[in-house]
C-alpha cells in the first residue's frame, strides 16, 4: 500500500560552451543545451531520474539533492546519450544506497557511448577535462517498475526519439512523465540523428507518452523558466512537423536554419538547431 504522497522537483543545469566550431553566421560559439533531472521525492525515499553530464553538473546536482534530506534509493537513466547519465559515478559515491537502473536495451546502447574510444573522440573534444573518469553503467531494470514506498514508477519504452531506444519514466500518482529527450521544452530540439523514418517514429513517442494521459511533463532540455505542462508534448510534435516540412523546401542548411527561427525566434540554443540543419541538407 501507499505510504504517503509523492511530490517531485526539478533541477536544470544550465547551458554550457562546446569546443565545436561549425558554425552559422549568427553564433560566435556553439553551446550545449541545458539538462534536467527529476527527483522524485516520498515521506523518507526518493529517486532521481538522468544524473546529468559534467563533473561541475554532477557535483552541483548531489548538492541539490542532498539539501532535500531525502534517502536516495533508485537512480533512473532514460536513454543512453551521455549527457543525461555521465554524472552516474559521482551521483552514486554520494549517495551509497541508491541503485542505477534502465531497461536492458538503454544499458546494451550506453556501452557504446561509454566506449574509451567514443568518450575521447566526441565527449572529450566538446568538453576537456569535464567529462568523470569513473562511468558507471545502470544495472538492467527486473520489469518495468520502480516502487517508491508503495508508489509504481513505471519504464516505458519510446523506440526512437532524439535517438534509439528511449524511454520515459510514467508516475501515475503524480500523473507526471519524466519524458527524457523525447519532449522538448522551450529549447531546440536535437534532429541529427533523426532522418525522415526516425521523425515518424519521435511523432509515434509522443502519441505513447500523451496516451499515459499526463498533467505534467518534464522534458530531458528544457528552459529553466517553462513549467512543466502537458502542451510541451503538442509544442515538440508541432516543432518536428515543421521540421520536417522545411526541410523538403528549404534549399540549404542555412535555409532551413533561417525558416525555422522565422518559427521559433526565442527558443534556447540555436546552435542545436543548426546541427540539425546540417544533418539534413549537409
Amino acid at each position: 500500500m501507499p505510504q504517503g504522497q509523492l511530490t517531485y522537483e526539478v533541477f536544470v543545469a544550465p547551458g554550457i560552451p562546446t569546443t565545436v566550431t561549425d558554425l552559422p553566421p549568427d553564433l560566435d560559439r556553439r553551446m550545449w543545451s541545458p539538462i534536467s533531472s527529476t527527483l522524485i521525492s516520498g515521506e523518507q525515499g526518493a529517486v532521481l531520474v538522468d544524473p546529468l553530464m559534467t563533473v561541475s553538473q554532477a557535483d552541483a546536482l548531489i548538492e541539490w539533492v542532498a539539501a532535500r534530506g531525502k534517502r536516495l534509493t533508485a537512480v533512473y537513466v532514460t536513454h543512453a546519450h551521455g549527457d543525461h547519465w555521465f554524472g552516474l559515478g559521482k551521483v552514486l559515491k554520494a549517495f551509497p544506497d541508491a541503485h542505477a537502473l534502465a531497461l536492458p536495451h538503454v544499458v546494451e546502447r550506453m556501452h557504446a557511448q561509454a566506449s574509451p574510444a567514443f568518450v575521447e573522440s566526441f565527449w572529450n573534444t566538446r568538453f576537456p577535462g569535464q567529462i568523470p573518469t569513473d562511468l558507471v553503467l545502470p544495472e538492467p531494470l527486473d520489469g518495468n517498475v520502480i516502487e517508491l514506498e508503495g508508489h509504481r514508477l513505471e519504464a516505458i519504452p519510446l523506440g526512437h526519439t532524439d535517438t534509439d531506444d528511449t524511454t520515459c519514466l510514467h508516475v501515475p500518482a503524480l500523473e507526471l512523465v519524466v519524458a527524457g529527450d523525447a519532449v522538448y521544452n522551450n529549447v531546440h530540439l536535437y534532429l541529427a540523428e533523426s532522418p525522415a523514418e526516425g521523425r515518424e517514429q519521435w511523432l509515434a513517442a509522443l502519441d505513447v507518452i500523451e496516451n499515459l494521459d499526463p498533467r505534467l511533463v518534464v522534458a530531458g532540455h528544457k528552459d529553466p523558466q517553462a513549467a512543466d505542462t502537458v502542451s510541451a508534448i503538442s509544442e515538440t510534435r508541432a516543432y518536428i512537423h515543421a521540421f520536417a516540412q522545411l526541410a523538403d523546401e528549404a534549399a540549404s542548411a542555412l535555409d532551413l536554419y533561417k525558416a525555422m527561427l522565422e518559427i521559433y525566434p526565442d527558443r534556447i540554443n540555436r546552435g542545436a538547431l543548426w546541427g540539425s540543419a546540417r544533418f539534413a541538407l549537409g
